[in-house]
């Protein structure tokens, strides 16, 4: 499994839960086409954080590239419903930094695979 992190800070006039609602209407819809295995949103607690910490952690999971891969390529295709509810989460959000996970260790060792 993969996890898809993102680490998300909405804009000043958005509401958290019209955020975590819209979160869980465009999730559910990529998970109920097989295109994630799963996801959780969580939201800083207590303010408690450092300052590259924003509001909000979401973790999206595939279970390898090649569900990534046809992930992005569906959304590339996407129909109105879909691109109404990805926007109607995405203009909730002033920042977004993201970046991709593996379990460690793992038996593969990618750290030394290459093809040149």
């Amino acid at each position: 499994m993969n996890l898809y992190h993102c680490m998300i800070e909405l804009k000043d006039e958005a509401r958290a839960l019209a955020f975590s609602s819209a979160v869980a209407n465009w999730m559910g819809h990529l998970q109920g086409r097989g295109l994630i295995a799963g996801w959780r949103l969580m939201r800083r607690k207590f303010g408690l954080a450092s300052g590259a910490h924003p509001d909000f952690l979401l973790e999206i999971e595939v279970k390898g590239l090649t569900q990534l891969d046809d992930a992005f390529r569906a959304l590339a295709q996407a129909d109105d419903e879909a691109v109404r509810r990805y926007d109607q989460m995405h203009a909730m959000i002033a920042h977004v930094s993201v970046g991709l996970y593996r379990p460690y260790p793992d038996p593969e060792q990618r750290e030394r695979v290459a093809l040149v």
